[in-house]
């Protein structure tokens, strides 16, 4: 089943969900909002190091100021592929690619990317989709790499349906420092395949769950761009997929 393209280049819901909603895209400043309240404490403190003549202090905290704006930076990408290539959810570093069980005893493709305090922190949708499920669960913070923070830490699982009725699934998943989660979407709300839709701050990682068959195009160690890096191949239809 095909996908509609709009004037604008964005994706819309196929016809036998004609009546989802479309999500907005968002962030699409070109600096999220919150290094505006991040960012306004260390610029604040350093005016007054300055009028007290602490200069030293003054330049470190406006480099603090310089930091968050650019964590917070969110550039617009093109978008790669079609409607089968999965792009990259988030920028990073590949950590993890291979098959894992799933709930119901099946199998699925997990590719895992680790973002750094250094990374774009504003995670993209990996495919076009109806979102049918949005879950948060965990309560611990360790570090994004730590094979047990895929179980333990602070997460939010966003699960997608595609038009030809695959459930794709990202996990955005909280590391060491990072505190907040963002998810934009509802249920019920279509995604276009790249489209902005929320944020982890300050490190963390982001996995993205498709079904089986599907083809990873990376590689642990790869460097991707979220929204421009193509990461895996789903199955042609009539393949034999499965569900993630």
């Amino acid at each position: 089943m095909g996908e509609a393209a709009s004037q604008s280049g964005a994706v819309q819901p196929p016809a036998t969900d004609a009546t989802a909603p479309v999500f907005a895209e968002r962030p699409t400043e070109p600096v999220v909002r919150d290094a505006l309240v991040l960012g306004a404490v260390p610029l604040v403190l350093a005016g007054l190091a300055g009028v007290l003549g602490a200069t030293t202090l003054g330049f470190v905290l406006m480099g603090a100021t310089v930091f968050v704006a650019f964590f917070f930076r969110n550039p617009t990408r093109e978008i790669p592929g079609d409607e089968r290539s999965v792009v990259a959810p988030a920028d990073g570093r590949v950590i993890d690619v291979g098959e894992i069980d799933r709930p119901d005893g099946g199998r699925a493709l997990r590719i895992g990317i680790f973002l750094s305090v250094f990374n774009v922190h504003v995670n993209r949708s990996p495919a076009a989709g109806r979102v049918v499920a949005i879950q948060r669960g965990g309560d611990r913070y360790r570090a994004a790499f730590d094979r047990r923070a895929e179980h333990d830490n602070v997460r939010c699982t966003l699960t997608l349906e595609t038009a030809a009725g695959e459930r794709i699934q990202v996990v955005q998943i909280t590391g060491l420092i990072a505190r907040r989660i963002v998810c934009h979407p509802k249920v019920g709300q279509w995604v276009a395949r790249g489209s902005r839709y929320g944020l982890i701050r300050f490190g963390s990682r982001t996995d993205v769950v498709l079904p089986q068959g599907s083809v990873a195009r990376v590689a642990r160690g790869d460097r991707v761009r979220g929204g421009s890096s193509v990461l895996a191949r789903l199955p042609e239809p009539g393949a034999g997929e499965g569900e993630a």
